[in-house]
């Protein structure tokens, strides 16, 4: 008997199965755990593509739409919206139940089982219940119409303490830190090898909050202060005013990329482009727009930005892309324009430790997890809320599955 539990992320999916043994994430696309939560409509009625492969055929230039950042469509009013592919339109809810049926058919291809655990972030969307629970509705929605017939939910932090508990030598307080591509929450949690098997697990968690921020906020921060002045962003027209800001703003978020490919917005680009007091930034914009290389110029983004965890700085290039120049990026510039979120993220742990009624030396580990967790500018963050905490850091991007495999284990196994 094993049971199931799945992590599926604004940037990367992962699915856990647990036993008796212990939990594992299974393959899902050439070998790997991990899969990116990317889905590539194509427009001759081929069926979807997922993951990397959906990634590799946009850039190859392929017929059909990328579609990213789909997990912040859930508790927005975007999730029943519908867009235009291959000539007739598909609902954001539709493009959801496609990626996580796919996941299902790997978890099947694994073990048959109908009873999953799924993650969810402990807030869809900041200080609104009803569009959190909404949020959690659909998903769970979706997760029944794709063939599992009882669905839970778990905190991702907590899940990523179960993950963490399994390699704990002694009984302690572990601040878990998880941020990942849409969100980031932050737990407090009594962990210990002596734990691990008690029915209820309630009485050890003394605090669970979240904000959504996460990785993705991070690219658009950086994308308009590095890339879409380049574009025209902020620009000044003949009038005496500046470009609008929304095209710009829409470029820069993953999930909203895709309004930009309208006919109106070609139409709207190239009547700004004749007021503009530079029109040859507006001549890139309208590049980019209709090349619909919008994708493809927040994945350069986001690798300047992964590049920047390791480097002083990094080169962005996108004069393939955009006609202009090929910026350089320091890693002090993109600080400082992610400083807004940093700032809630910041409140977000200290909040987290009064809710837990705990000192930040009564913690014995901070367990850092989330691909956008590795940033050195977010361990410092935390580092700073905690001085002379031990910080720790598991599977990235894996520690969550795993987590709700074990939770899955512990309910339904």
């Amino acid at each position: 008997m094993q049971a199931c539990g799945i992590d599926f992320g604004t940037s990367n999916s992962t699915v856990g199965l647990a036993d008796g043994n212990g939990a594992r994430l299974i393959a899902l696309e050439g070998g790997s755990p991990t899969l990116p939560s990317a889905v590539f409509w194509q427009t001759e009625g081929a069926p979807p593509l997922f993951g990397r492969a959906a990634v590799a055929a946009y850039l190859e230039g392929e017929e059909g739409r990328l579609m990213r950042g789909l997990k912040s469509t859930l508790g927005s009013g975007l999730i029943n919206d519908k867009t235009a592919v291959g000539g007739r339109a598909v609902s954001f809810k539709d493009v959801l139940s496609r990626f996580i049926g796919h996941l299902r058919a790997a978890q099947q291809a694994e073990v048959s089982l109908d009873r999953v655990v799924l993650g969810r972030p402990v807030h869809f969307v900041d200080d609104d219940a009803a569009a959190d629970a909404a949020a959690e509705a659909t998903l769970a929605e979706i997760a029944r119409a794709c063939g599992w017939r009882e669905v839970a939910f778990q905190y991702e932090p907590i899940a990523a303490a179960l993950h963490y508990e399994t390699t704990a030598q002694t009984e302690e307080l572990v601040l878990i830190v998880d941020i990942g591509g849409g969100t980031s929450d932050v737990s407090v949690v009594r962990v210990g090898p002596g734990r691990a098997g008690l029915p209820d697990r309630a009485g050890d968690i003394l605090a669970n909050d979240g904000i959504r921020v996460g990785g993705t906020d991070f690219d658009r921060l950086l994308s308009l202060v590095e890339v879409m002045p380049h574009l025209g962003y902020l620009a000044p027209t003949k009038g005496g005013g500046t470009m609008p800001r929304h095209y710009y703003l829409d470029l820069a978020t993953w999930h909203r990329i895709n309004a930009l490919y309208t006919a109106r917005t070609a139409s709207d680009l190239k009547a700004l482009r004749a007021v503009a007091d530079r029109p040859e930034l507006i001549d890139r914009m309208i590049r980019v727009v209709d090349g619909r290389h919008g994708h493809a110029l927040a994945m350069r983004v986001e690798e300047a930005k992964i590049t920047l965890s390791d480097a002083e700085a990094a080169r962005l290039a996108l004069s393939g892309l955009t006609g202009g120049p090929n910026p350089m990026v320091r890693r002090e510039g993109f600080e400082a324009a992610v400083e807004a979120p940093l700032d809630r993220i910041r409140a977000l742990l200290g909040r987290v430790l009064g809710q837990a009624g705990v000192t930040a030396d009564q913690i014995g580990t901070a367990f850092l997890t989330g691909g956008s967790s590795q940033l050195p500018v977010l361990r410092a963050t935390v580092q700073a809320v905690l001085p002379g905490v031990t910080m720790a850091t598991g599977d990235m991007l894996g520690s969550v599955g795993t987590g709700l495999a074990l939770d899955a284990w512990r309910r339904f196994g």
